[in-house]
């Protein structure tokens, strides 16, 4: 979906024969074209006009709309050339296909798009959306210009980048929208595309459960190809192997074959019916996430309650939030070891009026969760419904209507300064991503032997990552133009804190 490359075209090229002069009076004409009230608040120094040049950017471009669709609140007659643009840095993420420039007409207002960073520094360029997995500290758009807001959209594993999770790192930007309910566009449910999903058929019965237990058959399923990774899964689930048979596929404490059918592990992210078919018929699924942080649940948890598992989860510690009732998953955080959550998994196999009352669920009269339900019904993007939005373009209206909001505010304010104050700034925080330092899968950090692989891997990542997010934040407060200075600006910290002045 990265729109085609416009950069060789129609490119200004000051002519020659100009002169000296003529040079001068163009940049001259360039700054006086810009009225006051085009501006961002502040009388902006030598180094902001120069940023506010005209770009040559847009000359090659053509904005289409993306459709008919106009916000009930979208009152926006002004034509293509008047409206903020928002870039999206990431532009792999870019929703719109094709080309890298469209218009977008949102709830309450209008605003161009790209994917191409020639505009990064153009005056109407107000907003730059960045993915969190691609954001990195030595590839930051800097100098960050004053009248530009930062949009942070990241739904995927805090282990892609924890940068997000310490407080100088989410600082960094204006709006949000992550897994955690507290941003400010919530991707909490991304993984749960209804309730219809939910409440589908158990696949494979109880009694065909109870018969392939019989015929050798384990309670519990694990499959993972992914070992070393944050939450230490593996870890946990090798101790609990030794109190209960768990059939083991995949790449990670594999004890099992899978069928060469299903060899091919892509199956799993598209729900081919083989597979599914072939994991249902188990009691119990592990569902352990890579990562551990409120909030973050994916289709390892939703997944078995969809086919009529019960899911032996680990991942959000506040997963039970979103539960359809309060037996429908069990929480290996609710055990004190291993060993007894190995028992109660062999009491729930042994007793079957017990064991379904983890399913009474798919009766919809048995889910009493109303924030779950509230969720469902309200959120505004939709997961493969075409009568919504996705997420992506949802947020990018977000991003719109918001700035939109800001630049009137502004404009107000210039205009009549004491009648109209100026919008207040908003920057995210530790809520809005904040995830806690990794800590071992089983067992005390200080138990584990110095060479121990995953020791020497994950707490490192997080504190280095946090070195990373103020070096930038340093870098940003400097008005550096060259992201990659970042490593200077870490070592000069990191002698400030030897000395004690940091």
């Amino acid at each position: 979906m990265v729109g085609n490359s416009m950069a060789g075209r129609g490119r200004l090229v000051p002519c020659a024969c100009l002169g000296l002069f003529g040079v001068l009076c163009w940049v001259w004409v360039s700054f006086a074209s810009f009225t006051d009230d085009q501006l961002p608040p502040g009388a902006p120094d030598a180094l902001d006009r120069g940023a506010f040049q005209p770009q040559s950017a847009l000359s090659e471009m053509e904005f289409a709309s993306v459709g008919p669709y106009r916000g009930p609140g979208n009152n926006d007659r002004r034509n293509n050339k008047e409206l903020p643009i928002l870039l999206w840095w990431s532009g792999g993420l870019f929703p719109h296909f094709p080309g890298d420039s469209e218009r977008i007409d949102c709830a309450t207002s209008s605003c161009l798009v790209t994917s191409n960073r020639k505009v990064q520094l153009y005056k109407r360029t107000t907003s730059i959306i960045f993915y969190g997995t691609d954001f990195r500290a030595y590839e930051a758009p800097l100098p960050r210009l004053r009248h530009q807001t930062w949009a942070l959209f990241h739904e995927e594993s805090p282990m892609n980048n924890y940068i997000l999770s310490h407080g100088p790192g989410i600082r960094l930007f204006n709006y949000t929208a992550t897994f955690r309910r507290e941003s400010d566009y919530p991707l909490t449910l991304q993984w749960l595309p209804s309730l219809d999903y939910l409440l589908g058929p158990v696949v494979v019965s109880l009694e065909e459960k109870n018969r392939l237990r019989r015929k050798g058959l384990g309670p519990v399923l694990y499959m993972q190809s992914h070992c070393d990774v944050p939450s230490d899964r593996n870890r946990y689930v090798q101790e609990l192997m030794k109190y209960i048979q768990v059939d083991s596929y995949g790449k990670c404490l594999n004890n099992k074959p899978l069928p060469v059918h299903l060899e091919d592990t892509a199956t799993a992210t598209g729900e081919e019916a083989g597979f599914m078919n072939f994991v249902a018929r188990y009691k119990f699924h592990l569902a352990m996430e890579n990562g551990l942080c409120p909030d973050y649940m994916t289709e390892k948890l939703w997944r078995p309650l969809h086919q009529g598992c019960v899911p032996v989860y680990r991942g959000s510690p506040v997963a039970a939030d979103w539960m359809p009732n309060d037996r429908s998953a069990i929480l290996v955080d609710d055990f004190a070891s291993p060993k007894a959550l190995a028992e109660f998994l062999k009491h729930l196999d042994e007793d079957d009026e017990e064991y379904a009352k983890y399913l009474e669920f798919k009766n919809p009269s048995r889910i009493t969760n109303h924030r779950l339900l509230e969720a469902l019904e309200t959120r505004e993007w939709g997961v493969n419904d075409m009568s919504k939005p996705n997420y992506l373009n949802g947020f990018e209206c977000y991003v719109c209507d918001r700035e939109n909001a800001r630049l009137a505010a502004e404009r107000a304010n210039r205009k009549a300064p004491k009648t109209n104050r100026p919008p207040q700034s908003k920057m995210a925080n530790n809520s809005h991503m904040g995830c806690p330092l990794p800590s071992p899968g089983y067992g005390h950090v200080k138990d584990l032997p110095a060479d121990d692989g995953w020791l020497q891997i994950w707490p490192q990542d997080y504190w280095q990552s946090l070195d990373q997010a103020e070096g930038l934040e340093s870098l940003i407060r400097l008005n550096e133009s060259d992201p990659s200075l970042l490593w200077k600006h870490i070592q000069n910290m990191a002698v400030s804190r030897a000395r004690g002045k940091h």
